[in-house]
């Protein structure tokens, strides 16, 4: 099973007189980081809040909105006359600089954040699981969305590198044509500088050998074959978060390809290694979304 890092996730609940209400929005990233935005009350339970979202989603780059709202005046308000101060004169400042009207400031001025607050800061513990709940909610029908995508993702790289594979057996069977035609290349050299009967027959045999070794590729192409085995058993692992695994192999299958493509001397190979990290490139990309 495999997870996208990109999903969104939403729950929303009523109770009596108060609406809660979580959206949670993830992209992908190198690590955890939430921007978490929620209401006054909800300050006192931010590291609680945090802890839950991390433990479930573990990567990613989240953007969580977390708001109660009353629905009727069963709760006390406290206007913040200080702070509303404050926002009236930058207000009146923009206006007057701008030549803006400025009929109903207390209009505007109470709908400002945190102007009005409810007069108790404290939330009773039973409202909290409340809010705990619907949390969770919204982490699980972003998880739906990750694990939906994330089949999708599996799909594609299973596609790539079952193409990687496919290109390294067609290099395969070019790598002797390859032997043969440096054999030919070089006997074809000696014979039009050297001539063919002063040739030492016996050291050129030994230089052949030694030459064609250094153009050897068929450890390349066995370990290439089994990085891409190994990419596919770690994408069959039950685990959840293997994104940054399969991005190194990826890895490590790109220097065997490059390896391969340096050392083959060979037209057609290097057609066949184009092709080869033209699908590497199209899987690092896809890995970069996995969880």
């Amino acid at each position: 099973m495999l997870k996208s890092m990109t999903g969104f996730g939403r729950a929303e609940v009523t109770r009596g007189e108060t609406t809660i209400v979580a959206e949670i929005k993830s992209l992908n990233g190198k690590q955890f980081e939430v921007n978490l935005k929620m209401s006054p009350l909800l300050k006192p339970y931010e590291f609680d809040i945090r802890n839950l979202l991390q433990q479930e989603l573990q990567r990613g780059t989240l953007d969580a909105t977390i708001n109660i709202k009353q629905n009727g005046a069963t709760r006390p308000v406290v206007i913040n006359t200080e702070l509303a101060r404050y926002y009236h004169t930058a207000i009146t400042a923009m206006a007057t600089e701008l030549s803006l009207p400025q009929e109903d400031m207390l209009n505007v001025l109470m709908k400002l954040p945190e102007v009005v607050t409810p007069a108790s800061e404290q939330m009773e513990e039973s409202e909290w699981l409340e809010v705990e709940k619907v949390i969770r909610t919204a982490v699980g029908d972003m998880d739906a969305h990750r694990i939906d995508e994330g089949a999708m993702l599996e799909k594609d790289l299973l596609l790539r590198i079952d193409n990687i594979l496919l290109y390294t057996e067609k290099v395969k069977e070019l790598d002797p044509l390859r032997k043969d035609k440096a054999r030919t290349r070089l006997e074809g050299l000696l014979a039009e500088y050297v001539g063919k009967e002063n040739v030492d027959a016996n050291r050129m045999e030994q230089e052949l050998i030694f030459y064609l070794e250094k153009l050897d590729i068929s450890e390349e192409l066995i370990r290439l074959q089994n990085h891409c085995r190994y990419f596919k058993d770690i994408l069959a692992e039950a685990e959840a978060a293997k994104g940054k695994k399969l991005g190194f192999v990826l890895q490590e299958i790109g220097r065997e390809i490059n390896t391969t493509g340096s050392k083959a001397n060979d037209a057609g190979i290097q057609q066949w290694v184009v092709m080869m990290k033209d699908e590497l490139e199209k899987a690092k990309e896809q890995v970069l979304n996995v969880l």
